[in-house]
């Protein structure tokens, strides 16, 4: 028996509300669990220097973790002087997983930055930070289009991510923190709505692990990540 008292292969409890932020170009709250993650898409008329006179847009993404989200406080970034190196790594690969989404051709010389904000920590944060953030990407893309920007939507698929690991000899999917903390294998997961994979992450935090757990793994992630497709479906139909 998981914790929580869900079967392994079941993610926990996914909301997400739309445009909680007035002033942002589209915004999503996700709450999956315990676990709570604002998520805000920004969009700016200019691209990285690097990118100028190509006709091609850009995207990045900004993970942060207030302080009281966790169990004990975490000092802001802005104190140390420097972004933390698993901020760094988190919103790379938010970045990443967000820009697949997207034909940067159709999008034009613009960037679409996506903010995720962590208001409370139960494990899964940054794969929570990946489903809603294309939330809040795909509403500012409606934007876009109703406003005349883009003629064509620059959004290919949807994408989603949840973790699977192996706790105590089993494969679990979407693993919350007291069940990360002691998981031997730990993977995060990443698709686009065909079912496609558009990056893993996998560690072994004890024993290394076999290809039939890695199978195990991947098996349960692609069922929840349909799953998380079909939350992401029906918040955005409401927008439409």
């Amino acid at each position: 028996m998981r914790p929580d008292g869900r079967a392994n292969d079941e993610i926990r409890a996914t909301s997400i509300e739309l445009n909680v932020l007035p002033y942002a170009e589209g915004s999503a709250f996700i709450t999956m669990g315990d676990t709570k993650v604002l998520c805000a898409a920004s969009v700016e008329e200019r691209t990285p220097q690097w990118r100028k006179g190509t006709g091609r847009g850009w995207l990045t993404a900004e993970y942060s973790m207030l302080p009281r989200s966790t169990q004990t406080r975490t000092e802001r970034d802005g104190r140390r002087g420097r972004i933390d190196g698993r901020v760094q790594e988190i919103q790379r690969l938010i970045g990443r997983s967000l820009r697949a989404a997207l034909n940067m051709d159709v999008l034009g010389e613009r960037t679409i930055i996506v903010d995720c904000d962590v208001f409370v920590a139960d494990g899964g944060t940054r794969t929570a930070s990946i489903t809603g953030g294309f939330v809040a990407l795909a509403l500012a893309v409606m934007r876009m289009r109703a406003a005349g920007l883009v003629r064509v939507d620059p959004v290919r698929w949807p994408v989603a991510a949840v973790s699977a690991g192996i706790v105590s000899g089993e494969p679990r999917l979407d693993l919350a923190y007291i069940e990360d903390s002691a998981a031997d294998t730990d993977m995060n997961c990443v698709a686009a709505g065909d079912g496609r994979f558009i990056e893993l992450q996998g560690s072994a935090e004890h024993e290394p692990f076999s290809r039939a757990e890695i199978d195990q793994m991947l098996e349960l992630a692609a069922s929840g990540l349909q799953q998380l497709f079909a939350v992401q479906q029906e918040a955005l139909a409401a927008a439409v």
